[in-house]
């Protein structure tokens, strides 16, 4: 049997040219060679890249959500990658081996949709914000879960092809949550798998000024776009509650009002709720979908 053919993805805004260099060096270190590497500009010029990498520059910044579009349809051009790895461009594999363990995941599965990475600092230890689990903060416990780490992860091409790619309007934030539940409600597997370990520099995701508004935003269109309707009011009041019990900066929860709002009253895409049987078989792993 053929062996399944990878193809990996990269976004960058020139900001971490020296991290970039680190990253497609460890690349190209893996036991399993890459069929094709993209390196996408999100509105930036790229340096000099190696000859084995596929550089794209776009005039503007598209967002995660856009840039890991353009990334996706260069690759389909070639038109011989199973496997799609996304990964940040000042992360780092540490280990040889990475692209083999997840052409082992996708030949013993074929419904495996997605496999998310663990992420940890150089000095090994994973944030419990990058674990997606609700009752565990155990970083080495894997299994099905019912979202992922958009730092680095794996996702099915086949899987892609039937539900489509990241939301672009999304830009960043919850992007990786939208992508999760379609590949749920089609009857994929998203597991999260601590073998697979992308080091990465520890980081809020509040060090964007526009964190707090995209936050409440995409959440609400995560909630209107796949939702069933009577879970939409308890999903976003569970999140109304949480934010202010946990808010710290007024000037964070005023952009997150406004935020809320903007999601409430603008466009998010076409509604395509998730089943019923989606939302049990989420409770089941763990996460139910109201939080």
């Amino acid at each position: 049997m053929s062996q399944l053919r990878i193809g990996v993805a990269v976004l960058t805004m020139g900001t971490r040219p020296l991290e970039l260099d680190a990253l497609l060096e460890s690349v190209a270190k893996q036991d399993v060679r890459p069929t094709r590497t993209v390196v996408v500009g999100n509105g930036t010029p790229l340096p000099e890249l190696p000859e084995w990498v596929t550089p794209v520059e776009l005039e503007e910044n598209l967002g995660v959500s856009g840039g890991r579009n353009v990334a996706l349809a260069r690759l389909r051009e070639f038109g011989d990658v199973d496997v799609v790895v996304d990964l940040d461009d000042d992360g780092l594999l540490v280990s040889n081996d990475v692209f083999g363990r997840i052409q082992d995941l996708y030949e013993r599965d074929p419904r495996l949709g997605i496999a998310g990475f663990r992420i940890a600092d150089e000095t090994g230890l994973t944030q419990r914000r990058h674990v997606p689990r609700l009752r565990s903060g155990d970083p080495m416990r894997g299994g099905p879960v019912t979202t992922f780490l958009g730092g680095g992860h794996a996702l099915s091409s086949s899987m892609l092809d039937e539900i489509g790619g990241w939301p672009d309007a999304f830009f960043f934030t919850h992007e990786e949550t939208d992508l999760a539940w379609r590949a749920l409600d089609a009857g994929w597997r998203v597991e999260y798998v601590p073998d697979l370990l992308l080091q990465h520099p520890k980081t809020s995701p509040a060090r964007h000024a526009v964190y707090y508004r995209m936050t409440a935003r995409n959440r609400v269109w995560l909630a209107r776009r796949r939702l069933p309707a009577p879970l939409i009011p308890v999903y976003l009041g569970t999140w109304i509650l949480l934010t202010l019990l946990r808010g710290r900066s007024p000037a964070g929860l005023k952009a997150w009002a406004g935020g809320f709002a903007e999601g409430l009253r603008t466009p998010c895409g076409r509604r395509r709720p998730m089943r019923w049987r989606t939302v049990w078989r989420m409770t089941r792993l763990g996460r139910p979908p109201v939080i």
